[in-house]
């Protein structure tokens, strides 16, 4: 007789293909296969398809839509046509077209036109890429934001940071590979930087710079009690017992990442504990980005960069009012106070990631979800007009990373109502953004629920007129 000690451990699914001739297993089987639970791809890739021309992102998301007419695409044909409506009719919603305010100059030596409300970004002109043809398929914040983070309005589809992370994996074993940077939660929340069905691993890290105060800034950071040689030992007990529960549990993609991530939470307490502090920083580095929470996110978004993070994605909020960038109100009081505060840290980033030497395969990306309106918004307490959101033509900066710099790429029509000349949409900038990292958007895929997915579908172009 076997004592019980002895008895063999059996899975659910090493019980189904034992019993009853195997046929429980070749029903699970196909169960599984068709819900993509099977896939041989929930191994990361793990290194780019050709040699890439940057190592790793930071996406300056203007959360909420900066004005393209106020800041990089100026229109004098607004002034001209002022008050007319773009269908010929007057509504109570709008005055009709409206000019910008702003003056607009040729900068740096490739004489790239933009507003004075960027007066130290335009210093770095002939680093930029600017797109003006920029174009998505809805005009709400909700479904424009997962567009662009996730080349879909539902949130049901992982972050392009995670499809970067499934795809290259991490320079930093210590570090996430993808870190989302937020005063607070923007619009729409933890959906903007969700794995959805890619393995946990690919979530990103989030961090709240509600707070600049490194043990907060992680939930849960350091142990409130053990000391970190008992938290090691308790780790590798977790990690053995883990190991020995995974030999008995076969394609368990869940166990995986769970163990994966305790190793992770625990190397994190020592490294990033250096990398997330920014107090670390001296005196004069932060008052350079400006010491608002978007400045000292940038300044963060640079350190995560040198320590190795693939990818970092910083959500821009207004630092007066806590919102995003949203200007349905007094757009022309509303964009300065914002781009005063955009500008000096987006320079800063700039300037810092160049003088590192980091600049170069570092594709850093400046932008909204879409743009804003060239005609007026008026609303019930007829306060100062505002731009409505808008999104058949917007614009977006890009640097580094293999982008030509010094160019302005696309037009929109004299109003800067639609996409003139060289239409890119959000699928092509995400087709670009994985090109310059050595990933054919193509071929990054991940089979579930029966097909093959991919951060562009079955859209994307590489434009090929921005690449150096």
């Amino acid at each position: 007789m076997i004592p019980p000690q002895q008895f063999p451990v059996l899975s659910r699914r090493q019980m189904l293909a034992r019993m009853g001739g195997g046929f429980g297993m070749l029903g699970l089987s196909g169960a599984l296969n068709n819900a993509g639970m099977l896939s041989a791809s929930e191994i990361p890739v793990g290194s780019p398809h050709f040699a890439p021309k940057a190592k790793r992102v930071i996406f300056l998301m203007m959360n909420g839509g900066p004005s393209h007419v106020d800041t990089f695409d100026p229109k004098p044909a607004l002034a001209k046509h002022e008050g007319e409506t773009p269908d010929g009719k007057a509504g109570k919603k709008t005055s009709g077209y409206m000019p910008s305010p702003f003056e607009f100059k040729p900068r740096g030596q490739c004489g790239m036109m933009m507003s004075e409300l960027f007066p130290q970004l335009s210093r770095h002109a002939d680093d930029l890429c600017l797109v003006r043809s920029m174009h998505t398929d809805q005009p709400n914040h909700e479904p424009g934001l997962l567009i662009m983070q996730s080349g879909n309005a539902q949130p049901v589809r992982p972050s392009i940071g995670s499809w970067i992370s499934y795809g290259l994996g991490t320079e930093n074993e210590n570090l996430p590979s993808y870190v989302a940077i937020s005063p607070g939660r923007p619009v729409v929340g933890p959906q903007l930087w969700s794995n959805a069905f890619l393995p946990g691993e690919h979530q990103a890290t989030a961090v709240d710079t509600n707070t600049l105060k490194v043990d907060q800034l992680i939930a849960n950071l350091r142990h409130p009690k053990l000391s970190h040689e008992a938290q090691r030992r308790q780790v590798d007990l977790l990690g053995a017992l883990n190991r020995l529960h995974s030999g008995q549990r076969q394609h368990d993609a869940a166990l995986e990442t769970e163990i994966k991530s305790m190793e992770l939470a625990y190397a994190m307490q020592a490294e990033a504990s250096d990398a997330f502090d920014v107090s670390r920083e001296p005196d004069a580095v932060r008052d350079r980005y400006g010491r608002t929470p978007f400045g000292q996110s940038c300044l963060l978004a640079r350190r995560l960069a040198e320590s190795g993070v693939r990818f970092t994605q910083v959500f821009y909020v207004d630092s007066k009012n806590k919102q995003p960038w949203d200007t349905h109100q007094d757009n022309d009081g509303g964009h300065r106070r914002l781009c005063a505060d955009s500008d000096r840290a987006s320079a800063a980033l700039l300037s810092d990631l160049k003088e590192r030497g980091l600049l170069d395969d570092t594709l850093v990306i400046w932008g909204g979800e879409f743009g804003r309106t060239p005609y007026s918004q008026i609303d019930k307490k007829k306060s100062k007009p505002g731009r409505d959101h808008h999104h058949t033509a917007f614009s977006m900066l890009l640097a580094g990373g293999g982008i030509k710099p010094g160019t302005t790429y696309g037009t929109t029509d004299e109003f800067g109502m639609h996409v003139a000349e060289n239409p890119v949409h959000v699928h092509d900038l995400h087709a670009t953004i994985l090109n310059q990292l050595g990933i054919d958007h193509e071929k990054l895929t991940y089979r579930y629920s029966g097909r093959d997915f991919r951060l562009t579908d079955v859209h994307g172009k590489v434009v090929q007129g921005i690449l150096g």
